[in-house]
């Protein structure tokens, strides 16, 4: 009797191995297979990592903040003149008509004009992009017959602000733009080697908009934190028998208002001219 209890519990124990391993091999292989009730996870994407303009610090991409197709990590950099002379919040179109100022000169004079192409376009029409092409070189002329007037002449800013302000740099800071010509501002000739060019599309009779001396404004302010030792003159102060840009139109007393410069930052006066 009691073999026949050892040989019943000795079958009893090898069925629920074989079912215990069957069992096993089954979710082995349910394991493997797709459930097509339960969507697939696509897999991560690595996140994009870029680099800072101003502090070259990496960051990722959906971190940072852009102008331009440039990257910055915050927008204090974003906004500022970093330390090769470009400003991030302004569009780049870097133009051939520069050179190195002299060894150990600093800028201190910023030069304001003014520029229209054609003349007194930008009251009808956008206009802006021929400026830029000027600048650069690239200006058809044929387009207009003023264009092949100005054809042979290589000309720059370092800044342009349109009647819609926005903000263009062509040249760094810490270059000559050719902006100025023969000039000579208190005594000291040649003014673009020590000085920075801000063109206004515009004309001598048409006001400038708002939007331009706010953006100005801004601009000065940011210039100025680098390079304080800055005076402001138009071009006719520095070349009175050449030029009358910015002219009469330009409001130097809303300029200093809105700057918060000095009066002796201005030595031609507030008066318009």
């Amino acid at each position: 009797m009691f073999k026949w209890l050892l040989l019943f519990a000795g079958a009893g124990l090898l069925y629920l191995w074989i079912k215990g391993k069957k069992q096993a091999e089954l979710s082995a292989g349910n394991a493997s297979k797709p459930n097509k009730n339960k969507p697939e996870r696509a897999p991560t994407a690595p996140e994009v990592m870029v680099q800072c303009q101003y502090c070259k610090v990496h960051l990722p991409r959906s971190e940072s903040f852009t102008c331009d197709e440039r990257f910055y990590c915050s927008t204090e950099h974003l906004q500022a003149l970093d330390s090769q002379g470009w400003l991030g919040d302004a569009q780049w179109r870097i133009s051939p008509n520069q050179d190195v100022r002299p060894e150990n000169v600093q800028p201190d004079l910023v030069v304001i004009h003014h520029i229209s192409l054609p003349p007194g376009a930008f009251r009808n029409q956008s206009s802006s992009q021929h400026i830029v092409d000027f600048f650069q070189n690239k200006l058809d002329p044929n387009r207009h017959p003023y264009f092949a007037e100005i054809a042979g002449q290589k000309v720059s800013s370092h800044f342009l602000i349109t009647r819609s302000g926005e903000l263009i740099q062509f040249v760094s800071t810490q270059n000559k733009a050719w902006h100025a010509g023969k000039s000579n501002f208190l005594g000291r000739e040649r003014c673009n080697d020590f000085s920075i060019g801000i063109e206004l599309e515009g004309d001598g009779d048409t006001p400038f908009e708002a939007a331009q001396y706010l953006v100005l404004a801004k601009l000065i302010k940011k210039l100025m934190s680098t390079y304080p030792l800055l005076q402001f003159a138009g071009h006719s102060d520095i070349a009175p028998d050449r030029k009358t840009d910015p002219g009469i139109s330009f409001d130097w007393k809303k300029f200093q208002k809105e700057t918060a410069i000095s009066t002796e930052k201005l030595p031609f006066g507030l008066s318009s001219r």
